[in-house]
C-alpha cells in the first residue's frame, strides 16, 4: 500500500486531519480526522510502501499493545483509509 499523492496530515486548531491538496483531491463531503496513533502511523509511512504488518510493528514499537491486537487495528485502519480513497493497494 502507499499513500496517494496529494494528501497531507495537517494540524488545524489542535485537530490532526488529512487534507487533499490539488484539485483532483478536493472533496469537501468528508474530512478525515486522525487520532494520536493514526497520525503517528501516517507520519511514519507517508513516504514509503507499507503493509498492515508494517503498521502493526510501528504500533508495538510505540505503544504498549500486543502484536495481534496491533495487526487487527492496522488492518481496520488500512481498510478505512482505502475506503476513504487516501491510499492505494
Amino acid at each position: 500500500m502507499k499513500i496517494k499523492k496529494g494528501f497531507k496530515l495537517r494540524n488545524v486548531c489542535g485537530e490532526k486531519i488529512i487534507i487533499g491538496e490539488g484539485i483532483e483531491n478536493i472533496d469537501f463531503s468528508k474530512i478525515i480526522s486522525m487520532n494520536e496513533s493514526s497520525a503517528y502511523l501516517w507520519e511514519n509511512i507517508k513516504d514509503q510502501e507499507f503493509t498492515a504488518e508494517t503498521m502493526a510493528k510501528l504500533l508495538t514499537d510505540e505503544y504498549e499493545v500486543d502484536y495481534d491486537t496491533a495487526l487487527a487495528d492496522a488492518k481496520t485502519l488500512a481498510k478505512q483509509w482505502k475506503d476513504a480513497g487516501i491510499i492505494n493497494d
